[in-house]
């Protein structure tokens, strides 16, 4: 297939709202950024099939990674895979702008048709800046109403809620189905945060998305709805790059 533009959108924040901690209820930042491998892995898979990235955040910010997803526990204790995924960033530093991404802002409406999708890593950090950014919800707009390949993982999701901000004032995605980080996963995160978090699949559910429950069916699972790619967790990465790329090559 012919190289394609692949629009991914990463957040400012280097933390997210951690509510209700200690014993007076405060609320606090709890650090955060995208998950390493969620980014790094179908990233990987979209520069060997020959197609260019653009990345691109509410300000511009160059993206923090999310300090749990740089353990070597994350990756089962495969050093060699770690540091390949942390040697890509660096690449993507030096080769494809990653320390400064485009600003939403400047990115146009007509640079937007020279796009062939748009993909959207988690990590907490999303919950922070993206659910509410009217030019994000413009930008999704767009690759809803053409119909490009749009895919978000885990967290990812979380940004589709922009599309209430942007041009149409409402939510695009009423009546997909949708796969996104568990409320069930959330929980065990709050245990171990020892706080709140708000929930995207929940959240998502109440805005009308049939939420599919990946994780109750096998880890890694992906959704496919429409021009809709969504992911549960990091293990399922590797699964949602390769079925963007697929729904790339049959645009």
């Amino acid at each position: 297939m012919s190289p394609q533009k692949i629009l991914i959108i990463v957040s400012d924040a280097s933390s997210f709202p951690l509510y209700n901690t200690g014993s007076d209820n405060k609320t606090i930042s709890q650090p955060s950024g995208y998950f390493l491998m969620e980014l790094a892995k179908p990233l990987q898979k979209f520069l060997v099939a020959g197609h260019e990235v653009t990345f691109a955040s509410p300000a511009g910010k160059e993206p923090t990674p999310d300090p749990n997803s740089l353990s070597l526990a994350a990756f089962a204790g495969n050093w060699y895979e770690r540091q390949r995924e942390l040697d890509l960033i660096e690449r993507m530093k030096k080769e494809n702008g990653f320390s400064a991404p485009r600003k939403f802002s400047e990115i146009s409406d007509e640079e937007l048709k020279g796009f062939g999708g748009v993909f959207i890593p988690g990590g907490h950090a999303p919950l922070t800046d993206l659910g509410d950014n009217a030019d994000l919800g413009r930008i999704l707009q767009h690759f809803h109403s053409s119909a490009k390949p749009t895919a978000a993982l885990c967290h990812g999701p979380w940004a589709f809620l922009s599309t209430k901000y942007g041009p149409q004032k409402e939510f695009a995605y009423k009546g997909y189905k949708m796969t996104s980080w568990s409320d069930a996963e959330e929980k065990v995160m709050e245990t171990w945060f020892r706080g709140e978090i708000t929930k995207v699949e929940g959240t998502l559910r109440e805005e009308g998305v049939d939420m599919q429950e990946g994780v109750a069916k096998s880890m890694g699972s992906i959704t496919v709805d429409r021009e809709m790619i969504t992911g549960d967790n990091p293990m399922a990465a590797n699964a949602i790059g390769d079925k963007f790329l697929e729904m790339l090559e049959a645009k």
